[in-house]
């Protein structure tokens, strides 16, 4: 198939961030299909063209960052619409794919398949707008109502729909019965985190601050949604408790100054708390192999428990336990499989107590690593579910004769 991929925020190795979609788009191309990735290019001055592992990508000048107002990220989206879509309806295609967030994204991918007379199969990776409404992004009535029509719109345009968590599938699948709904979440690269154990021991010791000291990671963006402020002050209560455990902080985004600004009136920073900037997912591997426990932060609104957060899934590829602090189906699996804990979301004074009783108990940390593993390996392996991702585009085109 020719197969036009539409993603704003795609991400290669060399690059900070996740790759679920260079993963696919290599993955479709090394099964014969020829795939044109248009994106967004944060820092450039001008459209440009690269092959990728066999992706061709057409990189658009569009401004984006994590510590925009949500005013300039709605200017960010608008400008991906216009310039891609006059991309994705000059390329040849059996397919188009889109992939939100955001979810403007669907109006170039629409318009594409409409030139084509092509289907679209449209990806979602957050509910939109029912998660923007939740934490606050969209809040005059005006505006809800828009993104409550272009939801209903994008939906309906669509041949299929690609949910990345049970959550979000159910909640489309609720308010829009007759679009077909498939649940392909995050997954785990267990080739890219293949012996890594090496890396993790060689950061051990170049890290003056580690060494053989107990880690726990948060490698991921720092907005308002995701809460980091927490591990924060659960620093503060093991800089008392437990002071050799470490925390250390991979990532950026709008609220870095602020989380900074609370470790240092703390007390904790570099001091058992550590911020280290946004890395490649080439050198994420050598922390993620590092740590003892890794986390997943967000703040106390439900919605967000519907997410599907690859620092989850990378956790697992390395053998590593996990830890929320929210409810929703990344929660339960690890109630389930015992491969980490549930930390209350409001409470990190308590959390410390959990973390800490957990990282000094060897027989616990063990089994949960070793269920960490068998959920990459059994349900969670990126080419066991790109095999479900293939098919989903495969049956979208097949009604067509294509």
């Amino acid at each position: 198939m020719y197969i036009t991929y539409l993603h704003q925020y795609f991400i290669t190795p060399d690059m900070a961030g996740g790759t679920r979609s260079f993963e696919f788009a290599r993955r479709l191309v090394e099964r014969g299909h020829q795939v044109h990735m248009v994106t967004g290019d944060p820092a450039g001055v001008r459209a440009r063209t690269s092959t990728e592992s066999g992706i061709v990508v057409h990189w658009l000048p569009v401004p984006y960052d994590n510590a925009m107002s949500y005013r300039r990220r709605l200017w960010s989206f608008l400008s991906f619409v216009c310039r891609s879509a006059i991309v994705a309806g000059r390329l040849r295609n059996d397919l188009v794919f889109a992939s939100s967030t955001p979810l403007t994204v669907a109006i170039p991918g629409a318009y594409a398949a409409w030139r084509r007379r092509v289907p679209m199969v449209l990806e979602v990776r957050d509910v939109w707008p029912e998660l923007p409404i939740a934490v606050g992004a969209l809040r005059s009535p005006v505006s809800r109502w828009a993104a409550h029509r272009l939801e209903a719109w994008a939906y309906r345009r669509s041949a299929h729909v690609i949910a990345l968590s049970p959550g979000m599938a159910a909640s489309i699948r609720r308010r829009f019965p007759r679009v077909p709904v498939a649940v392909v979440p995050n997954s785990s690269d267990r080739a890219l985190f293949g012996g890594a154990d090496r890396a993790g021991e060689s950061l051990r010791r170049a890290t003056p601050w580690l060494q053989d000291r107990p880690l726990v990671l948060y490698a991921g963006s720092l907005g308002r949604a995701n809460g980091v402020d927490y591990l924060a002050r659960m620093a503060a209560r093991l800089a008392a408790t437990d002071p050799d455990v470490r925390i250390a902080i991979l990532g950026d985004g709008r609220m870095r100054n602020e989380i900074q600004d609370l470790a240092t009136g703390l007390g904790v920073l570099d001091r058992n708390f550590f911020m280290l900037g946004a890395v490649s997912k080439a050198e994420v591997v050598a922390f993620f192999s590092a740590c003892d426990l890794a986390t997943s932060m967000f703040v106390n609104v439900r919605e967000l428990g519907d997410n599907s957060p690859n620092k989850v899934f990378d956790a697992f590829a390395a053998g590593r336990p996990v830890a929320v602090n929210h409810g929703g189906w990344i929660a339960e699996l690890l109630a389930e499989s015992g491969a980490g804990l549930v930390l209350p979301p409001d409470d990190p004074e308590g959390a410390a107590g959990a973390v800490s009783a957990f990282l000094r108990d060897p027989s616990a940390v063990k089994a949960a690593r070793a269920a960490a593993f068998d959920l990459a390996r059994d349900r969670f392996d990126r080419d066991l579910l790109f095999q479900d991702f293939e098919r989903v585009l495969t049956e979208a085109v097949a009604p067509a004769g294509r």
